[in-house]
C-alpha cells in the first residue's frame, strides 16, 4: 500500500525524535513551533513549509535528504 508522502514524512520525523528520546513537547520547543502543530505534522494533518522542513532537519541533525528516505520505515 502506497501511503502519501505528507504520511511518511510525519512517521519519519516522529520515528527519528523517538529514537533521540525527544517528547513532541520538548522537540516542538527546540523548533520554536507549538507542540500541537507538530503533532499534526506528524499525524500529516498539516503540510510544512520548506523553512519549518529546513529546521526540522537541522534539528534532528541530518540532511533534507534523509527526511525523504523512507527504507527505515518499513
Amino acid at each position: 500500500e502506497d501511503l502519501p508522502l505528507t504520511v511518511l514524512v510525519g512517521l519519519k520525523i516522529k520515528h527519528i525524535r523517538q529514537s533521540l528520546n525527544l517528547s513532541q513537547e520538548e522537540f516542538a520547543w527546540r523548533l520554536g513551533i507549538h507542540r500541537t502543530y507538530l503533532g499534526q505534522i506528524e499525524r500529516a494533518e498539516k503540510n510544512m513549509s520548506i523553512r519549518n522542513i529546513e529546521k526540522i532537519c537541522k534539528a534532528l541533525g541530518i540532511e533534507p535528504k534523509e527526511l525523504f528516505n523512507f527504507d527505515d520505515l518499513v
